[in-house]
């Protein structure tokens, strides 16, 4: 599942980091926290792993 977003993409890459212990958790904020708790390692890979050119910066509200 590719990211939608710039932004989305980068929460999943914070979240990632987390998860493989590079970062630690209590430096997690917003949308990369709850992505922590939610997804596998694999999941976050497949969406940090997208490219972000032609994303949009934030997915739009429709």
């Amino acid at each position: 599942m590719p990211a939608k977003s710039k932004s989305q993409q980068k929460a999943a890459g914070a979240a990632l980091s987390a998860k493989r212990g590079d970062t630690k958790v209590s430096e997690l904020k917003g949308a990369s926290k709850g992505m922590y708790d939610s997804m596998s390692e694999k999941e976050l890979e497949e969406l940090a792993d997208t490219d972000r050119k032609g994303l949009p910066e934030k997915k739009s509200k429709d």
